[in-house]
């Protein structure tokens, strides 16, 4: 059986990227017209009638209104989030970028880090946070952010510090970062649209005079079903696009960037004693790129089965992992 690569590992991500975002309006679509169908399915039988063929001719009558909608949002979100996603990420814990100016050391570790694995220098960002935690983002190599928590640059050595970078380069050089985005929009967009046409349902009003203003308030709480039920069964799709050896693969590659295992050994057991962030620690989506689990409460039921809260193992795991990387073969005893 031949060793799978890093050349390997950043093909297959290439690959689950594209068809991820391909089945991301796909799915979404699907599940629409599904919704749709149901809805004409109880109008008609509201009236006594069970003939199919009105239940297609109605299905289709909004259908052919609301998909072309629907699909135009979708890939407009995908496109969005391709291209800006990372500013929403950024933008969402306060980040501020480093440079030379405020920031000299930092920004000198990247650059070396980034000599070390081959690849152009990411921009760096500070989040205002004690909590040690860090994470990657963008859309490749030539487009990526590394963010760093001022604990985490405060509160470990320097040695510490690169191997953390290291790690963060590693997601970037591996074409993690793409797929992670895409991942993150997916199960997003399904909630975020379900909530907004929540609201809009509820905060329409029932016109006594109008026959349709009600059929208009169910057809809205039905697309927010639509949306709901999009967002939890996309989500076992995203279990199988993202690899739980992502984050071993990243650990691997710091250490071969750095050549100091027992460096990020040491990283890792810091991070994981004071890993929590504010801005994060209810965030279960973002929380799946950090190196470590930012979060303060036990993942959710749609965060446990889009497998996002599982990409991060343990953490006695990755050191041991990187213990035999070192030369540690008694772990193995």
């Amino acid at each position: 059986m031949s060793k799978i690569t890093t050349y390997d590992f950043i093909k297959a991500n290439s690959e689950k990227t594209i068809i991820l975002m391909a089945m991301f309006p796909i799915t979404l679509i699907f599940i629409v017209y599904v919704v749709i169908f149901l809805f004409s399915l109880m109008s008609v039988q509201t009236h006594n009638n069970s003939n199919f063929d009105l239940i297609f001719y109605y299905t289709n009558q909004i259908a052919v209104v609301i998909l072309p909608v629907v699909s135009f949002i979708a890939i407009l979100w995908v496109l969005i989030s391709y291209f800006a996603g990372h500013n929403f990420i950024l933008s969402m814990t306060n980040a501020t970028e480093l440079n030379r100016t405020n920031a000299a050391e930092i920004v000198r570790i990247v650059e070396n880090i980034a000599i070390a694995a081959g690849i152009p220098t990411p921009n760096v960002y500070a989040i205002n946070d004690n909590g040690l935690n860090a994470f990657a983002t963008g859309r490749d190599v030539n487009h990526s952010y590394i963010a760093l928590t001022k604990g985490i640059i405060n509160k470990l050595e320097k040695v510490e510090l690169e191997c953390v970078v290291a790690h963060e380069m590693a997601h970037i050089k591996n074409r993690d970062i793409r797929l992670m985005l895409i991942a993150i929009v997916c199960i997003s967009f399904g909630t975020i649209a379900a909530e907004f046409l929540l609201r809009t349902a509820w905060m329409t009003r029932s016109n006594n005079n109008s026959k349709n203003s009600g059929s208009i308030k169910i057809l809205l709480f039905a697309l927010a079903f639509a949306f709901y039920a999009y967002a939890y069964l996309i989500a076992p799709l995203i279990k199988f696009a993202v690899s739980r050896t992502r984050e071993f693969q990243a650990d691997a590659t710091a250490a071969l960037i750095t050549r100091n295992p027992q460096g990020l050994i040491s990283a890792l057991k810091k991070i994981s004693e004071s890993s929590v962030v504010e801005k994060l620690k209810n965030n279960e989506t973002v929380a799946a790129i950090c190196i470590y689990s930012p979060l303060t409460k036990k993942p959710s039921f749609l965060s446990k089965i889009s497998g996002l809260y599982s990409t991060h193992p343990p953490i006695e795991e990755r050191i041991k992992a990187l213990q035999i990387m070192d030369g540690y073969r008694e772990v193995l005893k």
